[in-house]
């Protein structure tokens, strides 16, 4: 008779595809955690003065005051972020850590300083200033910068500002890990 220990182990692939999304429900639990005071005053861009802003509003974006920084966010409200990885012509989220960082896509023609770049899997994604965008599952509202600053999947994150300028260190998150992005 073979008893459950006698057998050999076959591999577990219910076991891996867990582990996937288990780590990015972790990661997003750890920034959640590490909660930020900051005042959200969101607004359509087009509303403010500044170039970002009015640029911003001709991509369907939105800028919102956060930390004391006006940063971009998507239309709902949520913090847009660069990775520190990428470049201006190739993201390197895939994956895992895009299913943490969700790509921000774009569907129609762009102006400068905002440009479009073609991911792995064919989307369209929109950049900034040479930056392809990415909002954070981390950020459980609008007005939330949870992502600011957080070391993950081989790089830094950082809010963008919409003037286009380096996001100023700990602008938003006690996690930030320094200006610049």
């Amino acid at each position: 008779m073979i008893t459950s220990h006698d057998r050999p182990k076959a591999p577990n692939r219910r076991r891996r595809a867990l582990v996937v999304p288990a780590a990015a429900a972790g990661l997003a639990a750890l920034a959640a955690c590490s909660s930020s005071s900051s005042s959200s005053s969101s607004s359509p861009a087009g509303s403010s003065s500044a170039s970002g802003a009015a640029a911003a509003a001709a991509v369907g974006l939105k800028t919102a005051n956060i930390g004391g920084v006006t940063v971009l966010t998507n239309a709902k409200g949520f913090t847009l972020y660069s990775f520190a990885p990428d470049t201006a012509t190739k993201s390197a989220c895939n994956g895992a850590c895009a299913t943490a960082w969700p790509p921000q896509m774009a569907s129609a023609a762009v102006k400068s300083p905002y440009a479009t770049i073609k991911r792995s899997d064919g989307s369209t994604q929109l950049t900034y200033n040479g930056h392809p965008l990415y909002t954070f599952t981390g950020d459980t509202a609008p007005g939330k910068a949870s992502g600011n600053g957080v070391n993950a999947f081989g790089g830094l994150w950082h809010e963008v500002p919409a003037s286009g300028s380096a996001a100023p260190a700990g602008s938003s998150s006690p996690s930030s890990g320094g200006g610049g992005y």
